[in-house]
């Protein structure tokens, strides 16, 4: 299934379309003198990278095999259709997937102000047939003076995060990939049911309480009004003016500065990091995620269990299909307590979490796990936070990028600074509080995000997948990949399949329990929970599968959020 690109914003399409007869101009003097080149070219090894490294210094037989596999289709999948516009406007335009997803990604900050945007941080992977995956991890860091404020607020990471990864793989102007977000905030957007209710849910009113665009006549804004955010566009256009130096030097970084929990050396500090993402064998194919604090790894063995369970055999909802990947995420879920922390200080076993063949024993019973809080009540489903973007673009290179403020609206004592909100990423290590995940200078917690990929038996990228949803992330994953590698089940399929996820003996569901699986609850004595879309626990998966055969990409709509994708033909 395809779906075509909006119509676009005609100013936007005018800027752009100028911008790109100017860039043909400047090298059109050069044209001549060189030979042809591949779309997107793999990169060129830096200094301090081996030139042996086979992902970094490509083969004549890596570079066949690229040109091979150029497609015939490109596409972007993303939280909102304005961003899924913006990020296929800079394919359109010439970009590459990681213009594209840079593009979207700050439109997305936009867009979907409480879940993800540039007071938070995040997480990158990117493959392309000529590139093995490599990750980029650019989440909130504990300030230099190893103290946790109140808010949680660590050091923000994605504008660096953004500015590396156009570095290193962009190949469009910096400015150019900020013009989509800077209108989407100076202009406005249609506000959708679900951003009106985030206004009035969880942190939502004390978030945006005096905060008069988010507003009209003293009512948060409804389905249907316009928001116009002149303070975050006149933020953006200075990162876009003075590049990512202004957030973490300039004149961004004096007012960040002043925030508890961060200061200017922090601030200057802060660098992206490369991080070797995890993989391991399921069903036919690898399943490559985020190295950690993340749970890439949890998420492979939650996979594995599943399958050595024979969730492959079961229907997706079935009793014993909630069972046997309940189990599942049992034993992965007590993995990231007892191993997981941020790499730098404590070592994680990724080899042995991610072994097919040790994980097909390790799966424990799906025990009740029902803690009764302080007040004597049972544990209520979080709502799932964050926010994901995958992109292909014609020559096969695939970014998945996972983004968030953590909590919605960064918690509960959020801060607004330069008109966006900033994170609570800090809140990890409280409610993460294990021996390998404890707060230090510099270091960064463990949380849930997952951007994965999966390669088939050549080696080559063929889905970009990931999900926002907090804790509930390796369950909605699990609840796509088994139908779609075990059963194979047609990525919408897939997608729009039953997800569960059992959370402190409260099994959340999507709608109510058939008999058998209310008999499962009743014997393992857990307590069922239905929610409900206003209650955004499980998720928006964005995914892409790329047909090798001919060319195509596959994108699928996850109706859950305001998710949406766009998939169009490359012009010869």
């Amino acid at each position: 299934m395809s779906r075509h690109l909006p119509k676009t914003r005609s100013r936007f399409r005018a800027l752009m379309s100028m911008t790109s007869v100017a860039a043909l101009l400047a090298v059109a003097g050069c044209a001549d003198e060189t030979e042809e080149q591949d779309p997107i070219p793999p990169p060129t090894p830096s200094e301090s990278t081996p030139a042996e490294t086979p992902s970094e210094e490509p083969t004549d037989q890596d570079e066949e095999a690229e040109a091979a596999a150029e497609l015939n289709q490109q596409g972007v999948a993303a939280a909102h259709p304005e961003a899924v516009e913006a990020g296929m406007q800079i394919l359109e335009d010439g970009g590459n997937a990681v213009d594209a997803a840079i593009a979207t990604s700050f439109a997305i900050s936009v867009v979907e102000p409480y879940a993800s945007g540039i007071g938070g941080g995040g997480s990158t992977l990117l493959a392309s047939p000529s590139m093995e995956p490599v990750g980029y991890d650019y989440r909130e860091v504990v300030a230099e003076n190893g103290e946790i404020p109140d808010s949680g607020t660590g050091v923000p990471g994605m504008v660096d995060g953004m500015a590396t990864l156009h570095e290193e793989h962009g190949s469009m102007e910096w400015s150019e990939l900020l013009a989509p977000s800077i209108e989407l905030a100076e202009e406005g957007f249609e506000v959708t049911e679900l951003l009106a209710q985030r206004f009035e849910s969880d942190w939502g009113p004390a978030s945006i309480s005096g905060l008069s665009h988010f507003h009209s006549w003293g009512q948060p804004l409804d389905a249907g009004d316009t928001l116009v955010q002149e303070e975050l566009a006149e933020t953006l256009r200075t990162i876009a003016d003075e590049g990512a130096e202004a957030f973490y030097t300039g004149s961004i970084a004096d007012e960040l500065s002043e925030v508890d929990g961060l200061d200017a050396e922090t601030l200057a500090n802060y660098e992206t990091k490369e991080a070797p993402p995890v993989s391991g064998p399921f069903g036919d194919y690898e399943f490559v995620s985020a190295a950690p604090p993340l749970p890439g790894a949890a998420v492979v063995q939650q996979l594995q269990i599943a399958e050595s369970l024979g969730a492959g055999d079961s229907a997706p909802g079935s009793a014993d299909y909630i069972d046997q990947t309940s189990q599942a995420w049992q034993t992965a879920n007590q993995s990231v307590s007892d191993h997981f922390g941020d790499p730098d200080f404590v070592d994680v076993p990724t080899d042995q979490l991610t072994d097919a063949e040790a994980n097909a024993n390790s799966a424990e019973p799906a025990s009740a796990q029902r803690p009764m809080t302080e007040e004597g009540e049972r544990p209520e489903i979080e709502a799932g936070n964050t926010t994901h973007v995958t992109v292909v673009d014609e020559s096969g290179l695939t970014v998945s990028m996972t983004n968030t403020l953590t909590s919605f609206w960064g918690g509960n004592e959020s801060e607004y600074v330069g008109g966006f909100f900033l994170n609570d990423q800090l809140s990890r290590f409280d409610a993460i509080d294990t021996p390998s995940n404890q707060p230090e200078a510099g270091r960064k917690s463990v949380s849930w995000s997952a951007p994965s990929m999966v390669l088939d038996d050549q080696g080559r990228v063929v889905m970009g997948i990931g999900t926002p949803g907090g804790h509930q992330i390796p369950n909605i994953l699990t609840s796509v990949m088994v139908p779609w590698a075990l059963h194979d089940a047609p990525l919408q399929e897939a997608i729009d399949a039953p997800r569960h996820s059992l959370q402190d003996g409260v099994l959340a569901m999507e709608q109510e329990p058939s008999a058998e699986v209310s008999d499962l609850i009743d014997d393992r004595g857990w307590e069922a929970q239905v929610t409900t879309r206003a209650d955004a626990v499980f998720g928006s998966v964005q995914a892409l599968e790329i047909n090798y055969e001919d060319g195509s990409v596959i994108g699928a709509q996850d109706s859950r959020r305001d998710a949406d994708f766009a998939v169009t033909d490359v012009e010869e």
